[in-house]
């Protein structure tokens, strides 16, 4: 099972990422990097003025204010994580082709609150994980697995959504977290050998809706 279903679940679980983050490296920072085995250079992008913006994959994503941004500390305890006992598989996959791009909070992950914890995650993984992937879509599979076990609710499947003139495909979620419904949408692509996913999480429908409206694309 892929590392980045566990992170995406780990973020819709409003779990610590201290103790249960597993994706490949990047850092607030978001030195740039290049990835390796069969994938072009895509650069973890930057973050400016309440923006995110990634040259290669033509993206922009605005962080609402006061956000936090948390990639540094996910990337550090897959770091931690990978050191204990990595796999063959994990060692290959520790070289670039599994890349966290954005984490953004509205409240450290780590801090209680009574609503849900918003958050944006903006990932790539290489094709070459998925043998036969050749379609965004086809991704939604081991993410809609593993969400429906751990009890989410699919509210719309994978289905074709615009963001300017790019094209990408998106899938809607649902859990019931005591009084609070936590909803997630997310919008994947594939660019450069990789297989790049938006991740949004939010309280609300509305809320979710603004979030993806910070989301564009420059026409490459």
């Amino acid at each position: 099972m892929s590392r980045l279903v566990h992170l995406c679940l780990a973020v819709m679980l409003g779990i610590s990422i201290a103790s249960r983050v597993s994706a490949q490296s990047s850092s607030s920072k978001h030195t740039k990097q290049s990835a390796t085995t069969g994938t072009t250079a895509v650069t973890d992008g930057a973050v400016s003025n309440g923006v995110y913006r990634n040259k290669a994959l033509g993206l922009a994503c605005k962080i609402p204010d006061g956000w936090v941004l948390r990639t540094e500390e996910m990337n550090a305890a897959d770091h931690e994580g990978m050191q204990e006992k990595p796999s063959t598989q994990e060692a290959q996959r520790n070289t670039g082709e599994q890349r966290v791009l954005l984490a953004a909070f509205s409240r450290p992950p780590e801090a209680r609150g009574e609503d849900v914890n918003s958050s944006i995650l903006i990932a790539a993984e290489s094709v070459e994980a998925y043998p036969g992937l050749k379609e965004a879509a086809q991704y939604f599979g081991p993410l809609t697995e593993v969400a429906k076990a751990q009890g989410f609710s699919v509210d719309e499947e994978p289905y074709e959504y615009a963001v300017g003139a790019k094209k990408l495909v998106r899938a809607d979620f649902h859990k019931d977290v005591g009084t609070r419904v936590m909803r997630q949408s997310t919008l994947t692509f594939l660019s450069h050998g990789y297989a790049v996913s938006i991740t949004i999480i939010a309280g609300t429908e509305d809320e979710v809706e603004e979030l993806i409206d910070g989301i564009s694309f420059t026409g490459k």
